[in-house]
Formats: structure tokens, C-alpha cells, sequence
């Protein structure tokens, strides 16, 4: 009789639990074009944004006991294989007092740039936000005690910046996750290697620190992955956990890599279908776009994503312009990290070339922010970006005598130089079946001048 009852009562409590819920969406499956487009509008015209790699790494600066890594600063845990409990008396010395949320911000408005992507928790597991799943955060680990992703969402609301979060799907420090295999915590995808207790650290331990990410600081408008590769993590769980977010948060933007094995620049499943939102090629500008594909290029301005204090190898501003006009060129956006100290301080070198970069948008942001994709072949002279009825010449390298030719536009409208406050008009020509534009002899911009073609 007890087991009959025990029966009886399970499958009605089966039941009314299944009435009570509400089904989840499957968004993979069931959005249309065009209700991607619009989910994906903003971001569409954003086109720059800042990265933000930020975490205890940032104490040994990328050394630790007198050996300096050759990788990234973040890696370090791994790259010198720290035991957890040496990597987690890093955090007793985090403290940074210099952290300025509204500072932050407001650097990236200054560059231009319409969104910003933190490490809400990178591969060492650290969160930096007061999770109620772990005590290893930034409030009940470390000195400071002071919730930075809170700070960051206020500070972003104020001004007007979208503000998502990266987050590790790998965790060298959770015992369910990578902690297993200390002091070689990442696994690249050996069979053998597969751990059995992944499945409750993603259920019990993952998805609802995902929960409180979007339901605690505001309008969150993007969740980018990234350490999909490990051996336990599969497609079926990636697409799982994109339909559970954005049945939390509709309007939600997550990048590929919420899928198995998408690090890169492709996003294309075993099956051909697209998990994420939008492609991640890392510290490279794809040579002609991803046809088909929304995409954002993600890159360093030295070497490193993590702080570490003797990377000098700087991108100049120049480089870091250029590289902004190609992508949106090719119809990408571009996601531009910063690697703050260990007293929350953005690197000076990276601040003044967000500042150059930022003065190059104010003169020439309206040839960056939504436009579209070139329509010609990259000319040998710089990019093409185009909005509305408007071809925008980025002009790299001035033409001798400044008479530029431009043989894949006939009859155009009005021509004039952004730079140009009096919108005067460029003498064109016909030329070879194309035309000729009589500019002044030196550039205006040694960076970048910007030509405006109405056609």
C-alpha cells in the first residue's frame, strides 16, 4: 500500500507541477529574421564597444613568486599552475580603493564607444558581484567589499551605455567544474577527461548565477561566453542555457560561444544552425567580413586581455582607428578591451588612446555609428562605409596633389569632408567612367579623413 500511495502522490504532484509551469520558448528555433533584427537593433548601430577584463589576476600583474608569464594576464592560475588555495590568498589583497565606476564610463562615452562588456567572472571562477550561490566574490572575499558590477550597472544607466557581461562557462575553482583536475585545470577536449559532476554545476551553480546577473542590474543587453571548449560541455547544454536566458530576458544578445566549441569566428553548429547571436573572432579583423553573419571583432591594445604590469607593446591610435573603420566596413562591430590594475585603475596608455579615439568619432562618428557594410571592393587608398544614401571615403592614404579617384561612382550628389564644418562642396569630375574628386593637398586628418558621397 505504501508504495502505491507513494505512486499516486508523485504522479499527481508530477502533475500539478507541470500545470503550474509555463513552457519554456524555444527562441533557437522560433524567432523569425525579423524579430532578430529588431532584438539586435541597437547593437547593430553601435559598432564600438568597450571590453573590460577585470579579476584577483590582476594582483600578481603576471607574475607570481619571481616568474613572469609569456600569455595573457588572466591565465596565470593555469600558466603557472597555482593551487587554489595559494591563488585564493590573492584575494585578501584585492582592494581597489581607485575604482571609479563613473569614471570608467565615462571614458568610454569619451571614446565613443555605446557599450560595455565586464567579466562579471572569468575562468578563475572570482565573481565580481555579491552572488548569493558563493562566498568567492568580491564581498565576502576580498577587503573590499563593495558590489563592482552594481557600481558599473548605476554608473551606465546614468549615461546612457548598454552594459553586458562576459562570463566563463569554465571555472577552475568551482569543485563540480575544472577544480577537479588541479593544478591543470583546463581541458581541451579529451574524451577520457570527461567530469561526471558538470551537469550540477551548471543546474545548481551556473544558470543561477546567470538568474541573478539579469534579473539584479538593470537592463543588461548582452551575455558573452566564453570557455565552451572543455570536454564536458556539449551543444545540447549550449542551446539549453541560450533559450533558458532569454526566456528570463527576451531581448537578450548572446554570442556564439554559448554553443559547444564556437570560440572564434564561426558560429555554425554540427547540424548547420546558428546557437548564438552574433560571431567572436578574437584579435583578428576577418579579411572580408563573415557573409551571413553578425559579428564583433574583440581585441587587446597591447598584448594582454588581464592587466600585466610590464606589457608595453601598445597598439598606436592610429592603428586602433583604422582597425574600427575596417570592421564596421566589412559590417562588423568592435568590442576594444581595457585591462584595469589592481586599485581599479584604467592603464594611462589606454585611456589616451581612448581619448584620441573618441576625438576622431566627434568629427567622424556619423561614418561609423549604423552604417552599413561597404558596397565596392576595400580600395587600395583606405575603407568605404555607407548609410542611407551616403558612400563615406575613408581616406588612409592621401592621394598626391590631393585628386582622388574613385572609379566605382558615377554622378554623384553633393561631396564634401566631414571635417568640414561648412559642408563645402568637393569639385568632382568625370574620370575613366568613374570620377575625380579635387581634395585639398595635405589631409585634414593624418589619421583618417572622412569624405562624404551623396549619391
Amino acid at each position: 500500500m505504501k508504495t502505491n500511495y507513494f505512486i499516486i502522490v508523485f504522479a499527481a504532484t508530477a502533475f500539478l507541477v507541470s500545470c503550474g509551469s509555463h513552457p519554456q520558448i524555444d527562441y533557437h528555433r522560433t524567432e523569425t529574421e525579423a524579430e532578430k533584427a529588431a532584438r539586435m537593433a541597437w547593437w547593430d548601430d553601435a559598432k564600438f564597444g568597450m571590453f573590460i577584463h577585470w579579476g584577483l589576476y590582476a594582483v600578481p600583474a603576471g607574475e607570481y613568486k619571481g616568474e613572469r608569464i609569456p600569455g595573457i594576464g588572466e591565465w596565470i592560475m593555469n600558466s603557472l599552475k597555482i593551487p587554489i588555495a595559494e591563488y585564493e590568498q590573492f584575494a585578501a589583497q584585492f582592494n581597489p580603493v581607485k575604482y571609479d565606476a563613473a569614471e570608467w564610463v565615462s571614458l568610454a562615452k569619451r571614446a565613443g564607444m555605446k557599450y560595455i562588456i565586464i567579466t562579471s567572472k572569468h575562468h578563475d571562477g572570482f565573481c565580481l558581484w555579491d552572488s548569493r550561490m558563493t562566498e568567492w566574490d568580491v564581498i565576502d572575499a576580498t577587503p573590499f567589499r563593495r558590489d563592482i558590477l552594481k557600481e558599473l550597472a548605476d554608473a551606465c544607466e546614468r549615461e546612457g551605455i548598454r552594459l553586458g557581461f562576459y562570463h566563463s562557462i569554465m571555472d577552475w575553482h568551482h569543485p563540480d567544474a575544472q577544480a577537479i583536475w588541479e593544478p591543470n585545470y583546463n581541458q581541451w577536449g579529451t574524451s577520457e577527461n570527461i567530469n561526471p559532476n558538470f551537469p550540477r554545476y551548471l543546474g545548481d551553480y551556473m544558470k543561477p548565477q546567470l538568474k541573478e546577473l539579469l534579473t539584479g542590474y538593470g537592463d543588461i543587453g548582452v551575455l558573452w561566453f566564453d570557455g565552451e571548449w572543455i570536454p564536458d560541455y556539449t551543444t545540447e547544454m549550449g542551446k539549453e542555457v541560450y533559450n533558458y536566458l532569454r526566456n528570463i530576458k527576451p531581448d537578450l544578445i548572446i554570442n556564439n560561444r554559448v554553443d559547444k566549441g564556437r570560440q572564434g569566428m564561426l558560429g555554425l553548429d554540427a547540424e548547420g544552425d546558428f546557437a548564438g547571436d552574433f560571431g567572436t573572432p578574437e584579435q583578428e579583423i576577418p579579411a572580408t567580413g563573415i557573409s551571413g553573419m553578425k559579428w564583433e571583432s574583440c581585441m587587446t591594445m597591447n598584448d594582454t586581455w588581464g592587466y600585466k604590469h610590464f606589457d608595453d607593446n601598445w597598439k598606436s591610435e592610429e592603428i586602433l582607428i583604422h582597425n574600427l573603420i575596417d570592421i564596421v566596413s566589412k559590417g562588423g562591430n568592435f568590442l576594444l578591451n581595457v585591462g584595469p590594475d589592481a586599485e581599479g585603475l584604467i592603464p594611462a596608455p589606454s585611456v589616451e588612446r581612448l581619448e584620441g579615439m573618441g576625438r576622431w568619432l566627434e568629427v567622424n562618428g556619423e561614418a561609423i555609428y549604423g552604417n552599413d557594410p561597404s558596397p565596392f571592393e576595400r580600395p587600395d587608398w583606405g575603407r568605404y562605409t555607407t548609410k542611407n544614401n551616403i558612400i563615406y571615403a575613408h581616406v588612409f592614404d592621401w592621394p598626391e596633389g590631393g585628386l582622388l579617384n574613385i572609379p566605382e561612382l558615377k554622378k554623384p550628389g553633393m561631396v564634401w569632408l566631414l571635417s568640414d564644418t561648412d559642408r563645402s562642396a568637393v569639385t568632382v569630375t568625370s574620370s575613366n567612367g568613374g570620377i575625380s574628386l579635387q581634395l585639398p593637398e595635405t589631409a585634414p586628418d593624418s589619421v583618417a579623413t572622412v569624405i562624404a558621397i551623396e549619391m
